[in-house]
């Protein structure tokens, strides 16, 4: 077997997909769309180095292997990386030769970063591949759905400023409210969020801009939003209707399904799962940064329990969201919130 390695050339996708099949898993699925010719960083396009591996067969190259390096806009302290190799070719030091090779490109990428980052499945071949490379975990992701009725309505003071409690679901709308996507006072906290329980892979500064289009604009599918705000209070006293609404405490944005069913793999493509339950919505919920970390927790839980009183939603836990693990492990031990998909976890050298 004699194999020859060159830059990525129009075609190569549809010539390795011959080869490859479909994807070993929802990583490979998303990274394969990363393959694309070489780039230096212009016209908008990020920095990327892209090489192929071919199996020269009486002088005819074969492409059977790939692997790709390129910079993120998002996140830029590392780079993404991505090999993947042909099955009846693995095991044969082709996917080693192509990391190297990728290490060696990014020692020279523009932005002076060369540290490197991938997405794998545990206990996969890219898993192991990602261990034995000196690449190991960072951050573990987990899809999780939660069930109606999972948690116990929460109990608010009423909004006539009385003190009497009252059950969540009639909650005075001075405490949960709905909110545009477009409000500048929910990007500020989703920005602010986002950055704190990404510290193991800063975001870097993040604009209102790149919040709205990454989280809040229509094109996300971002459809709707609910805020849990903390109790206003009076100036004047008790009985006194307050001058102002009080600081967000949680929040919850909802996305519209995804019109492509590959999207959503837990899915049909009628909008069910196929086991005739109920389709969960997708919601991304987070809270204020910089509450104490049990306020944090007992916000998140309130405003999960709102969002999943009647109907199943499906949110992102990450390990670093320590509120959101707060409400949703204990679910999950219960069984009432289970894994929508296979646990994900970011490796780094």
């Amino acid at each position: 077997m004699a194999i020859d390695y060159r830059e990525w050339r129009d075609g190569d996708d549809l010539a390795l997909l011959e080869i490859w099949g479909d994807p070993d898993t929802a990583q490979a699925r998303q990274f394969r769309g990363a393959l694309a010719p070489s780039s230096n960083g212009t016209n908008g396009t990020p920095w990327r180095r892209c090489i192929v591996a071919e199996d020269v067969v009486d002088g005819v190259g074969i492409p059977v292997a790939a692997g790709v390096v390129y910079e993120a806009s998002l996140h830029p302290e590392r780079l993404w990386a991505y090999v993947e190799v042909a099955r009846d070719h693995r095991r044969t030091g082709i996917g080693a030769t192509l990391l190297t090779m990728l290490r060696r490109e990014a020692a020279d990428a523009p932005s002076g970063v060369s540290r490197l980052r991938a997405k794998v499945e545990p206990g996969t071949a890219g898993a192991a591949f990602a261990e034995a490379f000196g690449l190991k975990p960072i951050q573990r992701s987990r899809l999780v759905v939660v069930e109606p009725g999972a948690l116990k309505l929460p109990v608010f003071p009423d909004k006539d400023y009385g003190g009497r409690p009252v059950s969540g679901e009639n909650a005075g709308s001075d405490v949960v409210m709905d909110l545009a996507t477009g409000s500048v006072e929910l990007t500020d906290v989703v920005g602010r969020y986002y950055t704190s329980v990404h510290a193991w892979d800063s975001p870097g500064v993040l604009s209102v801009g790149q919040v709205q289009k990454l989280f809040l604009d229509e094109l996300t599918g971002a459809h709707g939003a609910i805020v849990l705000r903390a109790q206003p209070e009076s100036a004047f006293g008790a009985g006194v209707a307050p001058g102002k609404k009080g600081r967000i405490r949680a929040f919850a944005v909802s996305y519209a399904a995804p019109a492509d069913p590959d999207a959503a793999p837990h899915m049909d493509n009628q909008g069910t799962e196929p086991s005739g339950r109920e389709a969960p919505t997708d919601v991304f919920v987070g809270h204020e940064p910089s509450l104490p970390a049990d306020d944090a927790a007992e916000a998140v839980r309130d405003i999960l329990a709102l969002i999943a009183y009647q109907h199943p939603v499906m949110l992102e836990l990450d390990d670093s969201m320590a509120a959101l693990r707060a409400a949703v492990e204990p679910l999950l031990e219960s069984g009432k919130a289970r894994l929508a998909a296979a646990e994900t976890l970011v490796v780094s050298d």
